[in-house]
């Protein structure tokens, strides 16, 4: 199969939806890319002292060098899921993974400040193809419903365990090699990409795409990086002119966007992807509330193991590895779960184990390393089960032609929730940790947790832990009553499409089931009479 069409012809007649060893394999070859880039979300961690001591970048530099990645996978999400559908998503695959590969030997060689951030943002244009491609490309090779539910299962349960495998692989590496190292550990994997991406991932793209929307593309990228900068500016400094007038004009580029969607023919984003009864909507928006949830609490979890509990960065990173082992499991048993019982209430159930965690996280004090990470484990379970679900339902609800595009609203909307996510309980835990705060005490340890615990003051470094954990408590409520909103709002939302996909499925096996069964009779009837001539020839 190597584009929509046949896609589409083959799965009319009921006949060869099962994905085969085949696309097993290549499924296999796809998750490469899928943990590197999700990996490079945190590998930089622990190389930043390294890299400052190397390269003495200045503060502002420092931030780019950790931001630049995000900010350009963000902005670029929506332009290469469109591409992808034009051009094919395993070139743009391939693509990617030469620019990935290339800019992981530049990042990792890189001589100056200025080097590594270019290298970075290169980093990004790469992550913005392979993200997008990889998803679509799935929803293309796995046809069947169930098989389908399984891949994503899989997949989501790969990118939470490879932003937490980043952390610690490359504070591992640190131990023994130079800083440059953790950029490359990804080079083997994209020449491995490279060579078997061709030999067994099949082709797909929009066999009538149209134009391409070449204005689009300044417009989706203004829409999007001023907003999720303005929302990082927002979690780090509160409000402030620069995040407010950054998140305006990025809503105001984004009418804009909407509009010139709505109104041309050959659109960036189909407008049958949001055709009512479909579900598309509602699962993105599902999609971004579990992405600002996942993030908000990574906001605390990461400074409350190296900052309260006085944790290296290595034994922060290795302890936050266990919850993901629950987590990296749940995803593939909740699709399994969601064949049998409508997907709906499978994600309000999913929503319900977050809102869980984070009460458990509300219950924490400043020696609570366990109720800490049995929150963490437990709100990640729900998390994830929800993102493979919508995620699921999402591209099956997209047409297979526009599968890149809908992958890429899938991104988009986790970047923005995820940054909403640190922004919004980040400032609750701010505010509840300033106001607890002395107001005798130095204003830089009134402003953060870590200046608080880097100062002599033994004292104050005790009354700031305690501040921060009453912050952490606070957030923490808040997160439970937006995930328990969020469940009932899934089980209202999602019940109708999911009900119609459910049957759709059904539909779908019997069909498989009548046509193996046509096959089978075909079969033994042409044994028969081979039978028959073979009897005759003896007599």
């Amino acid at each position: 199969m190597t584009n929509a069409t046949s896609t589409t012809a083959s799965t009319t007649t009921g006949a060869g939806l099962r994905a085969g060893r085949r696309e097993w394999t290549a499924f296999v070859v796809l998750l490469l890319p899928l943990l590197l880039v999700s990996m490079d979300v945190s590998v930089l961690y622990f190389a930043l002292p390294s890299i400052s001591r190397e390269l003495d970048p200045s503060a502002t530099q420092q931030l780019w060098i950790i931001d630049v990645y995000a900010f350009a996978l963000a902005g670029l999400l929506i332009t290469m899921g469109s591409l992808g559908d034009r051009i094919g998503r395993r070139k743009l695959l391939m693509i990617g993974a030469a620019a990935f590969g290339l800019a992981s030997v530049t990042a990792a060689y890189a001589t100056s400040a200025d080097m590594l951030i270019a290298s970075r943002a290169l980093l990004g244009v790469g992550g913005a193809t392979l993200m997008p491609s990889t998803m679509g490309l799935v929803r293309n090779m796995f046809r069947d419903d169930k098989q389908r539910g399984q891949a994503i299962g899989i997949w989501s349960g790969a990118m939470a365990g490879g932003i937490a495998l980043g952390s610690v692989l490359s504070g591992v590496m640190l131990e023994h090699l130079w800083w440059g190292s953790v950029f490359l550990i990804n080079v083997p994997a994209m020449v491995l990409l490279l060579i078997l991406a061709p030999l067994l991932v099949p082709e797909f793209k929009d066999p009538a795409p149209g134009r391409f929307d070449l204005l689009g593309v300044p417009l989706s990228m203004g829409a999007v990086l001023p907003v999720v900068y303005g929302l990082k500016e927002f979690a780090v400094d509160g409000f402030s002119t620069t995040s407010t007038v950054c998140v305006a004009v990025g809503l105001l580029l984004g009418a804009v966007f909407v509009r010139r969607q709505l109104t041309r023919r050959d659109a960036m984003i189909s407008r049958e992807l949001f055709r009512p009864g479909r579900g598309f909507g509602a699962a993105i928006s599902l999609n971004s509330v579990a992405a600002f949830a996942m993030m908000g609490s990574a906001y605390f979890t990461t400074q409350y193991l190296q900052s309260v509990l006085d944790m290296s960065s290595l034994r922060a990173a290795l302890w936050s590895v266990a919850p993901s082992l629950a987590i990296g499991a749940t995803a593939p048993a909740a699709s399994a779960v969601a064949q049998k019982v409508n997907r709906a209430y499978v994600i309000a159930v999913g929503f319900a184990i977050g809102a869980l965690g984070f009460a458990l996280m509300a219950l924490a004090g400043t020696d609570s390393l366990w109720t800490v990470l049995a929150g963490t484990a437990v709100m990640g379970m729900g998390i994830v089960t929800v993102m493979a679900l919508v995620s699921d339902m999402a591209l099956a609800s997209a047409p297979a032609e526009k599968a890149g595009s809908a992958a890429s609203l899938l991104e988009t909307g986790q970047e923005f929730g995820g940054a909403l996510g640190m922004a919004v309980l980040g400032s609750i835990g701010t505010a509840v940790y300033r106001s607890d705060m002395p107001a005798s005490a130095p204003a830089a340890a009134r402003e953060t947790l870590g200046a608080a615990v880097a100062g002599a003051d033994r004292a104050l470094a005790t009354v700031a832990r305690d501040a921060f954990v009453d912050g952490m408590q606070y957030a923490a409520v808040g997160g439970t009553l937006l995930l328990v909103l969020a469940a009932v709002l899934a089980a209202g939302m999602l019940r109708g499409p999911a009900a119609e996909a459910k049957a759709a499925a059904e539909a779908q096996s019997e069909a498989q089931s009548e046509a193996q069964s046509e096959a089978l009779d075909e079969a033994e009837a042409g044994e028969e009479v081979v039978g028959g001539r073979i009897a005759e020839a003896v007599r």
